[in-house]
């Protein structure tokens, strides 16, 4: 069990900066150059730049953040990107422009470009083999005492990925009133601690952590193994015995590839 750390009585701002990043991939199979079409036309779509602002505007409501600025584009052929800028501090609804001076410098919001959510997605299909993949990249960084961690079971869920690689990481030090630098301010053993247990059982899952560099990496893959979820635009009923065996292969040996992240050599 990890002892639980004391409340630190801080000098000044907490200067730790903490990055969640996410990879999260959606496999499937679609038959025909019709069927690939109309899957990168469905993800697309289910995935514009307004839902993955709506996604990542519900980040921001978990993690207690304050929403600076948004940016947000669709491409063309396909793919979309949102990023937004967040604060600790919450947003002046009424703010004052009378003659008055501003601030000084150290009086400005000094982490802008530090703490922000940001999301690109890739949707891609294989020349020939009718593999098709969608991957989102998702980095929630923020420095102060917000934790991008409590944003990690949402994010997991808001996507119904296939496989998960996440990486956290703790940068910078903050020190407290006596003058002593702190590299991190709370407990951590593993990613997984911050996970439901419904996420848990759903997922086989790697860790390969960092201690001492306040690193932590861990991969999931999906255990669920009916062929129907992953077929795009048919179901395993309209294929024979053969085809669903060789469709399985190919799905399962592409997952087991990404998770590993490296190419497995062809079975006999």
């Amino acid at each position: 069990m990890v002892k639980p750390f004391e409340k630190l009585k801080l000098h000044g701002f907490n200067n730790l900066t903490k990055s969640l990043s996410f990879s999260l991939y959606d496999i499937c199979y679609a038959k025909t150059e019709q069927h690939r079409q109309e899957y990168i036309e469905y993800i697309d779509e289910q995935y514009n730049a307004d839902r993955l602002t709506d996604i990542l505007t519900e980040v921001t409501d978990i993690i207690g953040a304050n929403i600076l600025n948004v940016a947000r584009q669709d491409y063309d052929p396909q793919g979309a990107s949102v990023t937004i800028l967040v604060s600790e501090e919450p947003v002046l609804v009424d703010p004052d422009n009378s003659e008055n001076p501003g601030p000084r410098p150290d009086a400005v919001v000094a982490h802008l470009d530090k703490s922000h959510i940001c999301v690109h997605t890739y949707p891609e299909i294989h020349p020939h083999d009718g593999i098709c993949t969608f991957r989102a990249d998702i980095e929630v960084s923020t420095c102060g005492i917000i934790s991008p961690l409590k944003a990690l079971n949402f994010l997991i869920h808001s996507f119904e990925s296939d496989i998960v690689t996440i990486d956290y990481r703790v940068r910078g030090f903050t020190r407290d009133v006596s003058g002593t630098k702190h590299y991190i301010d709370h407990p951590i053993s593993s990613i997984q601690n911050f996970m439901d247990e419904d996420t848990k059982r759903a997922f086989q899952m790697i860790d390969v952590n960092v201690y001492q560099e306040n690193l932590f990496h861990t991969k999931m893959m999906l255990k669920e193994a009916d062929l129907n979820n992953y077929l795009f635009g048919m179901g395993k009923d309209s294929m024979t015995p053969e085809e669903q065996k060789t469709i399985s292969k190919k799905v399962f040996r592409e997952m087991r590839e990404i998770f590993y992240g490296r190419n497995l050599p062809d079975m006999k």
